[in-house]
């Protein structure tokens, strides 16, 4: 973690957190989490506290992952698009080959060293403009929660660092360790939709119906085949009516959603069981095993039997396969 003068502390905090609850089935440790900043001592926050920071950036170089959160006081990474002398020789530090991650305007930082050149990205929707005409080089996105580009991660504002966070830790161990995380995080372990829903509009739109029910009711039923119509019907809603909240409230089209969460299923499923991969498509309603497998590698990158093989290692229980 590089800690920036200006730093909000609950930004700080989050990968401390959500990295720090991540535990294997011994319940050791999967991450080491420490914190640097531009010299060791103490560093402003935007809150009326400093925060006391052992480490100088020498630290970087021995990171496998560097977390920049937000800070208020970026100085001519905000204003000019380039670092400052301090900022530009802490980055020096970080190893060919390092994962970097930005939380909310941390993105500026990595975009200023150049990291973000030619990647997508994003940042909070309120400074995604300013960001893009500053780093035209940058594709920026700022209707996601949070980007994945391999070696570079970057999450909108605030809040959606949980996200990202968590999405590392499923990367990175699997869904399993990553919802046992946001279980005792108290906060959901995948969020649906995008920065879209939070965007202050001019007019405020009036109280509008929520497809929360149908949503449920599809969850109880992956397994079996579901139908738009049905769906509205949870809702008393035309299927125009209903398709056009859903999207509003999700980010995404049902079809999208209902792929998503059988992906999730599976997932659950492949890490936790020994099903063969007919029975897993089958209890997530992909039907057969080579559109589950087609579903898995364009979600995920991996096959279904590369998938399990990675995060069912070392249990010591077969993985049936078909």
């Amino acid at each position: 973690m590089l800690a920036l003068a200006g730093l909000l502390p609950f930004e700080l905090g989050i990968p401390h957190r959500i990295f720090g609850r991540a535990k294997d089935a011994a319940g050791c440790p999967l991450y080491e989490i420490l914190t640097c900043g531009l010299a060791p001592g103490p560093v402003r926050t935007d809150a009326d506290f400093s925060v006391q920071v052992e480490h100088g950036p020498e630290l970087l170089a021995t990171a496998d992952t560097v977390v920049v959160p937000a800070s208020y006081e970026l100085g001519p990474a905000h204003e000019e698009g380039r670092l400052d002398g301090p900022t530009a020789a802490a980055l020096a530090h970080i190893r060919p080959g390092t994962r970097l991650v930005s939380i909310c305007t941390g993105g500026y930082v990595l975009a200023a060293a150049g990291f973000l050149d030619g990647r997508r990205a994003t940042t909070h929707w309120a400074s995604a403009d300013h960001f893009q005409r500053l780093f035209p080089a940058v594709r920026v996105d700022a209707d996601v929660l949070y980007t994945d580009d391999g070696d570079v991660l970057t999450s909108a504002g605030v809040a959606a660092g949980i996200d990202l966070c968590l999405h590392i830790v499923r990367r990175d161990h699997g869904a399993a360790v990553a919802n046992e995380v946001a279980r005792r995080t108290v906060v959901p372990p995948h969020r649906d939709g995008g920065q879209s829903q939070f965007i202050e509009r001019p007019v405020p739109e009036p109280q509008r119906a929520s497809t929360t029910a149908a949503r449920a009711w599809v969850l109880d039923r992956l397994h079996e085949p579901l139908r738009l119509a049905d769906m509205a019907r949870q809702e008393a809603m035309s299927v125009r009516t209903f398709t056009r909240r859903f999207r509003e409230e999700c980010g995404i089209s049902p079809g999208q959603w209902i792929v998503m969460q059988r992906v999730n299923r599976a997932r659950h499923l492949l890490e936790t069981t020994a099903l063969s991969m007919d029975q897993v498509a089958d209890r997530t309603g992909f039907g057969t095993a080579q559109s589950l497998r087609k579903h898995l590698q364009a979600a995920l990158g991996v096959s279904p039997t590369a998938y399990r093989r990675t995060f069912r290692a070392g249990m010591g229980e077969d993985t049936a396969t078909t």
